[in-house]
């Protein structure tokens, strides 16, 4: 059998999490540099159907492994089919979303097959026939390179936010589904119901359009001035981990190492300085806008757009252009 990558997709409330798209992405690229084929495995409940959207994706082929087991997220019976599949493919690569989940089961997975397993991985490349992954050290300050030892499979999980979506080449035409027998039982624990967060929590993982705000905004009086530069965009608003701290936002609106990892298509950051610690958090957006007083500011290594000046000027000006053009 020829060398295969084992893209394993993950669900959210039975639909194909958005995630999955971006470690197709970094699959197919992995496919390309090393020859070997991608398959992507989905694992479902009897009533589940991941594997529709799957077949939409460019691969070799989609595999379905469909068990009663697999019904609720269980890390037991998630690591007992995988276990059972990969020892029959032994697929040289096996590739995660970094997510909640793949942490909780992932690591059991490696262990039970006394494999290793690279988490959080931003980049994969291979050099020399060695296969290299790249993962954020100390809060994103350094990059650390890492190569397998050992025999494969491989296992990664992706960070979220790195590799784009949209950029998963897509089938002219639906790829093959075949399925593969697991077997999993329920494990010696009890699995509670998914986490669910508070109800005024956002995502901002699927925000097209955020407005960041930092120290530079100075009160809390002032966030008025990005919110409506938000609503201008018709996009969500985030800030960076002091504004948090301070209360002045919620915790699910913070971006960085520390908060959420996004890639939305713009974001504007304004009154944000740059510390390393946020740009890990934003580094995946397509379009950066920087507004700050400090042309210093490290945020503009970063922007695609920089302003230098007052954003108390800026940004109310900006946000009245803005809904001119919205109006007609």
């Amino acid at each position: 059998m020829a060398d295969e990558i084992l893209v394993v997709a993950e669900s959210r409330n039975q639909q194909l999490a958005p995630s999955t798209a971006e470690v197709v992405t970094a699959a197919q690229k992995l496919a390309a540099d090393t020859g070997a084929e991608l398959r992507l495995l989905a694992l479902e409940g009897p009533a589940e159907d991941l594997c529709a959207a799957l077949a939409g994706f460019q691969s070799a082929g989609v595999l379905r492994a469909r068990h009663e087991a697999l019904a609720a997220y269980s890390p037991e019976a998630y690591t007992q089919a995988l276990v059972q599949v990969l020892s029959r493919r032994q697929p040289r690569y096996v590739l995660f979303a970094h997510s909640y989940r793949t942490r909780d089961f992932a690591p059991r997975l490696a262990t039970r097959m006394g494999r290793a397993f690279i988490s959080d991985v931003t980049a994969v490349r291979v050099e020399n026939g060695r296969t290299i992954a790249s993962r954020p050290m100390f809060e994103g300050r350094l990059a650390a390179d890492t190569v397998f030892l050992g025999e494969p499979p491989y296992f990664l999980s992706v960070q979220i936010g790195v590799f784009r979506g949209d950029q998963a080449a897509r089938a002219a035409a639906p790829v093959a589904i075949s399925d593969e027998a697991v077997t999993p039982a329920a494990g010696p624990g009890k699995t509670e119901a998914p986490f669910q967060e508070a109800k005024h929590a956002v995502d901002l993982t699927q925000a097209a359009v955020i407005v960041a705000v930092g120290r530079g905004i100075k009160e809390a009086k002032n966030l008025e001035l990005a919110q409506k530069l938000a609503a201008a965009l018709g996009g969500e608003i985030a800030a960076s981990r002091p504004i948090c701290d301070s209360g002045w936002l919620p915790m699910d609106r913070q971006v960085g190492s520390s908060g959420q990892t996004v890639a939305p298509k713009l974001y504007v950051a304004v009154g944000v300085s740059g510390a390393i610690q946020h740009l890990v958090g934003m580094k995946g957006s397509r379009a950066v806008v920087a507004i700050n007083k400090d042309p210093e500011a490290p945020i503009f290594e970063v922007a695609d757009v920089g302003a230098v000046g007052d954003l108390f000027e800026i940004v109310p000006a900006l946000t009245a252009e803005i809904e001119k053009l919205r109006q007609g």
